[in-house]
């Protein structure tokens, strides 16, 4: 796996542990499909590291297929597409409150994507990750898999998997009245 991208961003607003003690969750690992989709992970681990004083690590996994006869590899997004959604995903931190975040881009293989991602926590030494589940009912996770399942089972560090945020439109509210 090969790190393509990777930059050191000081962000508004830094601050210290208020008790000026050491958390173990210093260095936080958020993996980002999209922005939209990793919101309550990022939102969380930007609090998270802005109260304790610690620092993000974004990481966005540009996956390509494995070649079938041709010696070239086919990638779904560019670099630049890629480094966008980092972009995105910072600036959604800092607006949550994370204070300082390191971004990078990994190439892999569309089924090595847990790896590269545990892999990523480890050279970088994460004492934490923090990744956001897609709603799938159990047994479709059962027989094709998930990312964040397969990182809690790679990850040499803590996974916290958080929720998807509710949308509003997935359950109509019930008006007075209504007879369910």
């Amino acid at each position: 796996m090969l790190t393509i991208d990777e930059r050191e961003i000081a962000g508004p607003g830094t601050c210290a542990h208020p008790t000026g003690g050491r958390s173990s969750f210093r260095r936080i690992l958020v993996p980002v499909r999209s922005p939209g989709q990793a919101g309550p992970a990022l939102a969380l681990a930007a609090r998270l590291c802005a109260l304790v004083g610690g620092v993000l690590r974004l990481v966005h996994v540009r996956t390509c297929d494995p070649p079938l006869r041709a010696p070239a590899r086919f990638y779904r997004e560019t670099v630049g597409e890629a480094a966008a959604v980092l972009e995105e995903a910072l600036l959604a931190a800092w607006a949550c409150g994370g204070p300082r975040a390191t971004t990078a881009v990994v190439d892999a293989r569309r089924t090595d994507v847990a790896r590269a991602i545990a892999w990523q926590a480890a050279v970088w030494r994460a004492d934490l990750i923090v990744l956001t589940r897609r709603p799938r009912l159990a047994s479709t996770r059962l027989i094709w898999g998930s990312v964040p399942d397969q990182v809690m089972r790679q990850a040499a560090c803590p996974v916290l998997a958080v929720p998807p945020a509710r949308s509003s439109r997935s359950v109509p509210a019930r008006q007075k009245g209504d007879p369910s």
